[in-house]
C-alpha cells in the first residue's frame, strides 16, 4: 500500500473519529439534561467522575501500549504472534480492574449510599465492562490497521445510541435503581460494540469476498484467536519489549501528568479532546505505517519520508492555528462561557482564571499531541526507553513546582504546572523530529511558523476581545453580551479568513485529504 493511500485512510479515519466524537458529545449532553430531570446531579456526577475514570483508566493502562506497539507498520510480521500478544490485554484488563477498583472502594471516599446507591455494584460493573471491550481487542487492531473505516463507525455509533436508548428506558421505568441504570448500560455498550467487530469479522471471513482480500493476514475466525505460532514462540519479543517500554511511558503520563476532572477541564478541553484526539489516534497509525522504526530517515523510501513530512507540517500547522484560536478568544470569552454554562456562581470566582490558563495548556496540548504522535510512531524501543527515563527524571521536579505553584497560585498553580511538564515534553519531541530530518531536505518543523500578517491578525483579534470584555461583559446585560459576541465573530472570521489567505499549503492539505469525497471501500 502506498504511502498516498495510506494518507487518504488516515484522513477518513480522522475524519470518521471526530464525527464519533460530535456525536458522542451531542448525545451525552442530551442525555443528560434529560436524566438530570428523573435522578439527582449527584448520581450523574458519580457517572461521570468516578465510575467513568475507572473505566477509562483500566482501559489506557491495559491496551494503550499494546496499541502503540503493535500499529507499528512492519509487513514482515507474524500476525500469529501479533494477534497473541494483543490477546495479553484481557488479562491485564483483569488485573487492572480488580486493583483500581479496591482503591475506588477502600481508599477514595465512598458516596453516600442515600445520594448515589448501588457504587459498589457499579465499580464492578463499570471494570466489568473495560474487560468485555478488551476482549475486543484483535478484533479492533485488525480493523485499525487495515483501516475498516465504515466498521468503526458503524459499530461505535450503534452502540452508542443502543446505550442511550436502554439507559432512558431504564431511567423512566426504574429510576430507583441508582447507579445501576448506568453500570448496565455501560456494559450493554461495551458488548454491542465487541459484538459488532466479531460478527462482521465472522461474516466476512467466512464469504467468499474474503479469498479477494489478500492485504487480511487471517482467513477464518478461529486464526484470531490465541494459539501456537510454527516456530514455537507464542508471542513476538520484539514488539513484546516495545509494549513494555510503551506500558512504562504510559503508566507515567497517567499518573504523574494527569489531573484536573472538574468543569473547567470539560469546557477547557472539549475542543482538543473533539478535534485533537481523532487527529493523533487516526495520524498514529499513518507514520507507523509509513515509517520504519530503527531506520534513520536516509535509509528509507524517499517518497514515504517526504509525504510523512509534508504532513507532520501540515499537523503541526493546524495544531498551532487552533491552538491558537482557543487560547487568544478563550481568555475574552472565558468569564461570558462559564456565566451561560454555571451563573454567577462559576463566573464571578476564580473559575475564569482557571479556564483562561487552561486554554494556554490546551495549546500546548494540540502541539504536544501531533509532536509524540510522529515521535512514538518512529522512535525505536531504545528511544522510548531513553524517553520514558527523561521523563522519570522530570517528575519529581514537576511535582515540586505543582507544590510550589499550587501554594502560590491555587488550582491555577496545577494547570501551570502542567503547562511547564507539557513544554518539556514537546521539547523533547522538537529534539527528535530535528534530529530524525537533520541529514533530509525536508524541514517539517515550518509548520510551527506562522506568517507575520496572521500573527498580528491573532495579536489585533486578542486585544480588541480584551477590551471589549471589559466594556460589555459580563454584568451589562443581555445586549452588551451580544454586542461583545458579535465583536468576537467578526474578529474570529477575519482572523480566519487571513489564516485561509496566507496558509495556502495547510488549506490545500485540507481540501485534498479532508474535503474531498472519496471511493468507498467496498470491503468495509
Amino acid at each position: 500500500m502506498g504511502s498516498q493511500e495510506v494518507l487518504g485512510q488516515a484522513a477518513r479515519l480522522a475524519s470518521s473519529g471526530l464525527f464519533l466524537q460530535v456525536l458522542f458529545r451531542l448525545i451525552t449532553f442530551v442525555l443528560n439534561a434529560f436524566i438530570l430531570r428523573f435522578l439527582s446531579k449527584e448520581i450523574v456526577g458519580v457517572v461521570n467522575v468516578r465510575l467513568t475514570l475507572l473505566y477509562s483508566t483500566t482501559l489506557f493502562l491495559a491496551r494503550e501500549a499494546f496499541r502503540r506497539a503493535c500499529l507499528s507498520g512492519s509487513t514482515q510480521r507474524d500476525w500469529s504472534q501479533t494477534l497473541n500478544l494483543l490477546w495479553l490485554t484481557a488479562p491485564l484488563g483483569v488485573f487492572w480492574s480488580l486493583f483500581l477498583g479496591w482503591v475506588w472502594l477502600q481508599l477514595l471516599e465512598v458516596p453516600d449510599p442515600n445520594v448515589a446507591p448501588h457504587y459498589a455494584a457499579g465499580v464492578v460493573l463499570f471494570g466489568l465492562s473495560a474487560v468485555v471491550e478488551l476482549l475486543g481487542e484483535p478484533f479492533w487492531f485488525l480493523a485499525q490497521a487495515h483501516m475498516f473505516v465504515k466498521l468503526k463507525v458503524i459499530a461505535e455509533s450503534l452502540s452508542i445510541i443502543l446505550k442511550s436508548v436502554l439507559t432512558v428506558f431504564l431511567v423512566l421505568w426504574l429510576p430507583h435503581w441508582g447507579l445501576y441504570i448506568f453500570s448496565l448500560a455501560q456494559l450493554f455498550y461495551t458488548t454491542v460494540l465487541v459484538l459488532c467487530y466479531v460478527i462482521y469479522f465472522t461474516k466476512l471471513l467466512g464469504s467468499p469476498e474474503s479469498t479477494k482480500l489478500q492485504t487480511l493476514p487471517v482467513s477464518r475466525i478461529t486464526d484470531l484467536l490465541p494459539n501456537i505460532t510454527r516456530n514455537g514462540a507464542f508471542i513476538n519479543w520484539k514488539e513484546a519489549k516495545l509494549t513494555w517500554s510503551f506500558f512504562k511511558q504510559s503508566f507515567l503520563k497517567q499518573i504523574l501528568t494527569e489531573g484536573v476532572y472538574d468543569i473547567v477541564n470539560n469546557l477547557g478541553s472539549l475542543v482538543a479532546r473533539l478535534i485533537f484526539q481523532p487527529i493523533e489516534e487516526s495520524f498514529y497509525v499513518f507514520f507507523a505505517k509509513v515509517l520504519e522504526r530503527e531506520k534513520d530517515a536516509t535509509l528509507q523510501k524517499q517518497e514515504d519520508v517526504a509525504v510523512a513530512a509534508a504532513v507532520l507540517e501540515s499537523l503541526l500547522k493546524l495544531a498551532l492555528l487552533s491552538g491558537l484560536t482557543i487560547t487568544v478568544f478563550g481568555f475574552a470569552y472565558s468569564q461570558l462561557a462559564l456565566d451561560i454554562y454555571g451563573g454567577a456562581m462559576l463566573s464571578s470566582g476564580s473559575g475564569p482564571v482557571l479556564l483562561r490558563s487552561y486554554c494556554l495548556y490546551v495549546l500546548l496540548l494540540a502541539i504536544n499531541g501531533v509532536t509524540e504522535c510522529f515521535t512514538f510512531a518512529a522512535m525505536s524501543k531504545e528511544e522510548v526507553d531513553r524517553y520514558n527515563f527523561v521523563m522519570l527524571a522530570l517528575s519529581s521536579s514537576f511535582l515540586v513546582l505543582s507544590y510550589l505553584l499550587t501554594r502560590w497560585c491555587g488550582s491555577v498553580g496545577f494547570i501551570l504546572a502542567n503547562c511547564f511538564n507539557m513544554g518539556i515534553r514537546i521539547t523533547q519531541s522538537l529534539f527528535f523530529i530535528h534530529r530524525y530530518y537533520q541529514r533530509s531536505p525536508h524541514r517539517p518543523l515550518a509548520g510551527l511558523r506562522l506568517s507575520p500578517v496572521l500573527l498580528g491578525a491573532f495579536a489585533l483579534s486578542g486585544g480588541v476581545t480584551a477590551v471589549s470584555e471589559v466594556f460589555l461583559c459580563c454584568e451589562q446585560g443581555w445586549p452588551a453580551r451580544l454586542a461583545h459576541i458579535a465583536l468576537g465573530a467578526f474578529c474570529l472570521g477575519a482572523t480566519l479568513g487571513t489564516a485561509f489567505l496566507t496558509e495556502t499549503k495547510l488549506v490545500h492539505f485540507l481540501r485534498t485529504q479532508l474535503g474531498v469525497p472519496r471511493r468507498t471501500d467496498k470491503t468495509t
